[in-house]
């Protein structure tokens, strides 16, 4: 007996062989001989099928069919998309005619053609979404989501569900008992103790074998910096410097400045501290003898938020004038004004001959000494925030690594001179504090109090 079929057919894509049997498609042809054909038509119409697919012929699958495009079923062939009249040889249902509708040129049928490709080419995929997933990079950001605990997207989702990416490194531990901002950490020469300070008003002291609290000092005021030089302790606080000798236990304290010190450094025996009134204050002292104030270094119209020490004994500032000011350490004068930035210069390093400067204007400064003595910018690194801090280590390979503190609560790693991106890290809030330890380790301490103890590994693993 004839087949009368009522599916449409151009003349370009017209059938020369009997229709494919759709219980056959299905796995469940029990006819032998059977009067359609058991194998897959060569013509172009079936480009939206697959051999594999489980598809059943009844008003649910045509109901369902356009659910297949928004939430894909756990068979990653379930979800290739596909044309009824490539399924049956009956007459399509309304469901089916719109679904034909959609593919309206070449071009839609061509994409779908690669799409069909590429899933049945990946026969072990569990779900069509680890499919996509692979075809499509990750983000470079942390989910938000995710940090909260209320991402429902799992491993499809686009952005990070880690706290940091990169290779050659790990994190070993995460200490928190301070409840604000860590703006400094420390390790004393002859201690086996880690020191962080926060504008909880707190100095705490951390066993770097436990990894535990051992000692807490109240200042009643907030620090705002805090570093450490041979075995002397030093804590920015408002108008003064709090300074302990953790081999002798003296407690001394150095008034002066006026408002909150916000920065400290020493360089050629000198103690300086930059100052919310935009005055740097310098100490003379052999941090055996008692300190001597020697100087008080003007020239910045704001407060003072960066110091650093770079070769020929010279000191940098940065400002929140927009300034970087040189000094020389001999005369304690100024030497030279640099207006690189438009904003505020927020942290400053040496390396080799080279000054670092980074500024809420979303740049960091490369600065290289001319045959005149002064300073240019030969190379600028542009980034989406403002740039909080910088700080500068080696890795196991003692290759230099350039991080920097970003407003987005995120800190790049970048490898010098080439500023290649080598991997990010990413906290809660944005880290305002930076160490570096024996065999590798190097700390973080973010706004919330939490400091983050790292290791560089000796042999890196592939990037996460």
């Amino acid at each position: 007996m004839a087949i009368i079929t009522t599916t449409k057919r151009s003349e370009r894509f017209r059938r020369t062989t009997p229709p494919t049997c759709k219980y056959w498609q299905a796995g469940r042809c029990n006819r032998n001989p059977c009067q359609f054909s058991h194998s897959l038509p060569t013509s172009p119409s079936n480009v939206y099928y697959n051999a594999n697919s489980t598809y059943k012929h009844s008003k649910m699958a045509s109901s369902s069919a356009k659910k297949a495009f928004k939430k894909p079923e756990n068979c990653a062939l379930r979800a290739v998309e596909y044309r009824p009249e490539a399924m049956s040889v009956e007459k399509p249902t309304k469901c089916e005619q719109k679904a034909v509708a959609d593919v309206e040129d070449v071009a839609t049928v061509a994409k779908c053609e690669q799409k069909v490709v590429l899933i049945e080419k990946t026969a072990d995929v569990e779900d069509v979404t680890t499919v996509a997933k692979a075809s499509v990079g990750k983000s470079r950001n942390i989910c938000k989501d995710w940090m909260t605990d209320n991402c429902v997207h799992g491993d499809l989702c686009q952005n990070l569900h880690s706290w940091f990416y990169g290779d050659g490194f790990s994190t070993l531990a995460k200490l928190h008992e301070h409840n604000k901002a860590i703006t400094g950490i420390a390790l004393p020469a002859g201690s086996n103790k880690l020191i962080s300070g926060s504008t909880d008003g707190t100095v705490r002291a951390w066993d770097c074998n436990t990894g535990r609290c051992v000692h807490m000092i109240h200042l009643n005021s907030q620090v705002t910096s805090l570093i450490s030089e041979g075995p002397w302790i030093f804590a920015g606080v408002k108008n003064a410097v709090k300074a302990w000798n953790i081999q002798t236990g003296a407690d001394v304290t150095l008034d002066g400045p006026k408002g909150q010190v916000l920065s400290l450094n020493v360089g050629n025996d000198i103690l300086l501290a930059g100052a919310e009134d935009g005055v740097i204050y310098a100490w003379r002292c052999s941090f055996e003898s008692p300190f001597k104030m020697v100087a008080t270094l003007s020239g910045h119209s704001k407060p003072v938020v960066s110091l650093a020490i770079g070769c020929h004994k010279m000191l940098y500032s940065g400002s929140m004038d927009h300034t970087i000011k040189v000094w020389d350490l001999d005369t304690l004068q100024c030497t030279m004004t640099l207006n690189g930035h438009t904003d505020v210069v927020t942290s400053l390093i040496c390396w080799d001959n080279f000054l670092l400067s980074a500024s809420s204007d979303c740049t960091v400064n490369v600065w290289v000494c001319t045959e005149e003595g002064t300073l240019e910018v030969t190379y600028t690194h542009t980034h989406e925030n403002a740039v909080l801090g910088l700080y500068g280590m080696t890795d196991a390979e003692a290759k230099p690594i350039l991080f920097c503190s970003c407003k987005d609560n995120s800190v790049r790693m970048y490898e010098l001179p080439t500023f290649l991106e080598r991997g990010r890290l990413f906290t809660r809030q944005e880290v305002r504090s930076f160490g570096i330890g024996p065999g590798g380790l190097f700390f973080t301490g973010d706004g919330t109090g939490l400091l983050n103890v790292w290791k560089w590994l000796e042999e890196p693993k592939v990037p996460t």
